[in-house]
C-alpha cells in the first residue's frame, strides 16, 4: 500500500516540478561557503578555520560564488563579471568594516579590543555579511545577496536586507531582533540597540490585490543617530534627522527634525 502511495506522490511531485527552469539544489550551500571564504580572506587571523592563505580563500570563494550565480542567471560570462567586480571591491569592503569595528569599540565600554569584536560580536558577523551582500545586490545578484544576509540572520538573529544603504561607522549593540528593510538608508556613525525595527508602515497594492514592488517603503536615518532598544521606525516617508536620539520602545511613523530627542510619551 505504501509503495503504491509513494509511486503516486512521486509522479505528482515530478509533474509539479516540470515547469521549474532552475535547479536550486546546492545553491544555498555554495553561496554560504563563498561568504565564509571571503570572510576568511578579509580576516585571516581571526576566522580562517581551514588555515588557508588569503589567495586560497579568495580562489575558493570566487569558485563557489561564480558557480552559484551562474546557476541562478544561466549566464557564465555575467556570473564571472559579477564575481570579478566583487573581488575588486574587497579592499574597500575591508576598510569600511574597520570603521564598523572602530564604532563598536568606541560605542561599547565592554569591548576590550577590535579582536573581541571580530570574534565575539554577532553584529559584526551580520554587518560583514551585509557589506559583501550589498555589493552583490547592487550588481543585480539579488538572490545570492539574500542568501548571504539570511545566513547571517540565522546565525545572529539580525536581519539586514542587502538592498539597504548603510554608511560607515555602523554599530549594533547586542543585536538580536534588529530588522532593517530593503529601501532603508542609514547615515554614518549610527548606533542601534537590540530589537530595533526600521521597516515598512504599509504595503501599496494593485487593484487585483498584488503588492506593488520596487517603491520606497522604509525610513531614512541620518548621521550620528542613536536608536535604543525596541524602537520601531516605519514608513518610506519617515526621515530621522542628524544627531537625533530615539528612545527605547518608541513607535515612529513620522519624520523627526535634526537634533531631537524622542522618548516614549512623544512618539
Amino acid at each position: 500500500m505504501i509503495k503504491d502511495i509513494l509511486a503516486s506522490v512521486c509522479t505528482e511531485l515530478e509533474n509539479q516540478n516540470e515547469n521549474i527552469n532552475i535547479n536550486f539544489n546546492g545553491i544555498k550551500d555554495s553561496t554560504e561557503k563563498a561568504f565564509k571564504n571571503f570572510q576568511a580572506a578579509l580576516f585571516p587571523l581571526h576566522v580562517n578555520h581551514e588555515a588557508k592563505s588569503i589567495k586560497e580563500n579568495l580562489e575558493t570563494a570566487c569558485e563557489f560564488l561564480s558557480i552559484s550565480i551562474e546557476r541562478i542567471i544561466h549566464d557564465k560570462i555575467k556570473a564571472g563579471e559579477i564575481t570579478e567586480n566583487l573581488l575588486k571591491k574587497l579592499p574597500k569592503i575591508r576598510e569600511i568594516l574597520f570603521t564598523d569595528i572602530t564604532a563598536a569599540y568606541q560605542g561599547d565600554p565592554a569591548a576590550k579590543s577590535g579582536d573581541e569584536i571580530i570574534l565575539a560580536y554577532p553584529a559584526f558577523t551580520a554587518i560583514s555579511a551585509y557589506r559583501i551582500a550589498h555589493e552583490l545586490y547592487i550588481m543585480g545578484a539579488h538572490l545570492t545577496a539574500r542568501i548571504i544576509t539570511e545566513y547571517a540572520h540565522r546565525l545572529t538573529g539580525i536581519d539586514i536586507h542587502p538592498g539597504a544603504d548603510i554608511g560607515g561607522y555602523f554599530f549594533i549593540d547586542h543585536g538580536t531582533g534588529v530588522v532593517i528593510g530593503e529601501t532603508s538608508t542609514i547615515g554614518n556613525h549610527v548606533k542601534l540597540y537590540q530589537n530595533v525595527t526600521i521597516g515598512a508602515k504599509s504595503f501599496a497594492a494593485h487593484p487585483d490585490g498584488t503588492l506593488v514592488k520596487g517603491i520606497k517603503r522604509h525610513p531614512d536615518i541620518g548621521n550620528n543617530v542613536i536608536i535604543y532598544a525596541g524602537a520601531t521606525i516605519l514608513g518610506g516617508d519617515t526621515k530621522i534627522g542628524d544627531n537625533c536620539v530615539i528612545g527605547g520602545n518608541v513607535w515612529l511613523t513620522h519624520s523627526v527634525p535634526a537634533g531631537r530627542v524622542v522618548v516614549n510619551d512623544e512618539g
